[in-house]
């Protein structure tokens, strides 16, 4: 439908906060990018290591009509995809560790939080967030103590990959499929899905809220959650790390 805007930072807290804090002022699919971000975060509050400017940090903000969607949960493995799919145009070949983090070489390369908004039990819109380390130094990427890390101009062995360019290429993807994705649901992705899936058969411990689960990862569900067999049992995860 309407035409996206942009809404272009210096610096911010996280793109994420000021797309929650100004929820009610900005236009369904509206996009939130900032050059700098001082606090932004992973799921279970990880912090986020700065980088500098030349990295992508951004927010896309979706308020669509019809209130809570089934599908909504799944917007993380949509952006997942899309950006694998962009990241392939640079000649590179990405993979997806469940549920959503992007890897190249087997290290983490983009971090994505969806946070819902609501007010009362009002459902007021979706802010899917990402961070890609588009430009770094491997002394910096060294910082990032939780996993290995790696970014696109390490990856290319180019000195400098242009931002404006990657972000115009991974907003057009995204909204190019975004309304068919919604009607559909993960099923619409879920070959582009498994296809990039690097730890399907593998044995993997999965840490959840409260626990962790080891077993075989298995297929994903028709609802983009991971099948995890385990001697004679099967769990269902609809959430969780792999470790």
């Amino acid at each position: 439908g309407r035409t996206m805007s942009i809404i272009r930072l210096d610096e911010v807290d996280s793109t994420n906060l000021y797309a929650k804090s100004k929820l009610s002022d900005l236009d369904d699919k509206s996009v939130v990018i900032s050059d700098r971000q001082t606090k932004g975060r992973g799921r279970y509050d990880r912090t986020w290591i700065d980088l500098g400017g030349d990295n992508v940090f951004m927010s896309f903000v979706l308020k669509p009509d019809n209130g809570f969607l089934t599908v909504f949960p799944n917007l993380t493995q949509y952006l997942s995809v899309t950006v694998c799919k962009i990241m392939e145009e640079y000649g590179l070949r990405p993979q997806i560790k469940w549920p959503n983090d992007v890897l190249i070489n087997g290290k983490k390369i983009c971090g994505i939080l969806s946070e819902t908004v609501t007010q009362g039990n009002k459902f007021k819109g979706i802010v899917l967030g990402i961070g890609i380390n588009l430009n770094s130094d491997a002394t910096a990427l060294k910082n990032i103590k939780d996993k290995e890390a790696t970014a696109l101009n390490i990856e290319l062995n180019t000195e400098y990959v242009d931002k404006v360019e990657f972000t115009e290429k991974l907003i057009r993807e995204f909204f190019r499929f975004y309304d068919e994705f919604l009607r559909s649901g993960f099923t619409y992705i879920k070959p582009d899905y498994l296809n990039r899936a690097c730890f399907i058969n593998n044995l993997v411990s999965v840490k959840t809220f409260n626990d962790i689960k080891v077993g075989i990862a298995g297929s994903i569900t028709d609802n983009g959650e991971l099948l995890l067999k385990n001697d004679d049992k099967e769990f269902i995860l609809t959430m969780g790390d792999i470790l």
